[in-house]
């Protein structure tokens, strides 16, 4: 069986992750820090920290900024749970909108549509690692300064919509040169295990807050926020005679450790030249290879200067039903290859349904689910595999095809 998405483990990850368990550090502490320096240098952004998940980034930049009862924060209908969740737990409200057919990305027409006095945040999502329409969209929030009601301190410094990004799968992407990360207000991304940079759980909040916001200070604030409101973390308490502490927020417990830090470290340090690379070259034997068939629509990972990170492969066969995708998916199951669907839309999970939320409401997004299947993108798929890949798709499409005449 041909795996959907492995994480690359290899000696060099062993060595470095054996080093940090030598090093008696293995909690939060300097290889932590040292990724989140190297990440910003990577990003660019002013300040970058990382915690045990994107979701809990983007729980902990809402909660600053204050969304509570009453407040609404728009996102797309097609994105996973996750970043809908973080919304529900801050006590906020979920306002779902469509997205474009083609690049999967948060409509702008329709988040103009969707603004209200109640609005506190936009949070677009960065589908497959296509970057969302980030300058459009802080031109709208800009443009409604006037309707904007702001309850908390960092909103009224910030006189707008927060735009929060969910570029859970966007590392390494870019907008004409700019890296993701450094195209909103604030993002964050994932390293989960199947992400293209992984520390096996992980994630980060990258800010990059305007003026007069101080990044660095936020950073801090932030460091002690997540991890329950403490003074101090570990390494700091570990200095002589440097014991004492106080809790000053009632806060979270979210932190990176240095095992995570030590895996990404390895990953970041190869992440442009090698693994984006070996992404790329799937990704364009893919298109090579469906663009002869009729049936096919590809994904859209390079347009007018905005790069893909070459997360997923997003194929969707024109003119079937979801029935027919789940038919042609066990078709290529059969085949002995692993594929998956991103994602069953939100409104059409149990616990938003019964909040009153329909799928058909956005029928883009649920056009676009029926007819997705994702495709193996990983470090160690070959030439051969892709090959394999390709013909399973190609035989169980036909044959499903053929049998709807």
């Amino acid at each position: 069986m041909i795996p959907f998405s492995p994480p690359r483990i290899d000696q060099r990850i062993i060595d470095e992750v054996t080093a940090a368990l030598q090093s008696g550090w293995i909690t939060t502490g300097p290889r932590t820090k040292l990724f989140e320096k190297k990440l910003s240098e990577y990003t660019g952004a002013p300040a970058t920290l990382c915690l045990n998940s994107a979701t809990a980034g983007l729980e902990v930049i809402l909660r600053w900024y204050g969304v509570g009862p009453g407040d609404e924060v728009i996102l797309p209908a097609y994105t996973y749970a996750a970043t809908a969740n973080v919304v529900i737990h801050c006590g906020g409200t979920p306002v779902f909108v469509d997205v474009r057919a083609d690049d999967f990305c948060i409509d702008v027409e329709a988040v103009a549509k969707a603004i209200t006095p109640r609005t506190k945040v936009v949070m677009p999502v960065d589908i497959g690692g296509f970057p969302a329409d980030y300058a459009e969209l802080t031109a709208l929030a800009e443009s409604r300064r006037n309707e904007f009601v702001a309850a908390t301190d960092a909103q009224r410094q910030l006189g707008r919509i927060l735009i929060l990004g969910d570029a859970a799968h966007s590392i390494g992407a870019h907008v004409n040169g700019v890296p993701a990360g450094r195209l909103c207000d604030v993002s964050c991304f994932s390293f989960h295990a199947v992400k293209n940079l992984t520390t096996a759980e992980g994630g980060s909040v990258n800010l990059n807050l305007p003026a007069p916001f101080d990044n660095e200070a936020l950073y801090k604030w932030l460091c002690m926020y997540t991890l329950h409101g403490q003074t101090k973390d570990a390494l700091a308490k570990m200095q002589k005679g440097n014991w004492r502490y106080d809790i000053v927020e009632a806060g979270w417990k979210c932190n990176m450790t240095d095992l995570q830090a030590a895996i990404g470290l390895v990953e970041l340090e190869r992440y442009t030249a090698d693994t984006l690379v070996r992404r790329r070259h799937i990704f364009d034997r893919y298109v090579n290879a469906f663009t002869q068939h009729a049936w096919a629509e590809m994904p859209v990972f390079e347009r007018n200067g905005t790069v893909s990170s070459y997360h997923l492969f997003l194929l969707r066969i024109k003119g079937i039903t979801e029935t027919q995708r789940d038919s042609i998916i066990q078709r290529i199951f059969d085949a002995d290859v692993s594929v998956n669907v991103h994602y069953v839309p939100v409104p059409m999970m149990t616990f938003y349904k019964n909040m009153g939320y329909d799928v058909h409401n956005y029928p883009v997004t649920y056009d676009n689910f029926a007819r997705e299947i994702s495709l193996p993108v990983y470090y160690d798929l070959t030439d051969v595999q892709i090959d394999t890949v390709i013909a399973a798709v190609v035989n169980a499409v036909n044959a499903e095809l053929a049998a709807h005449g």
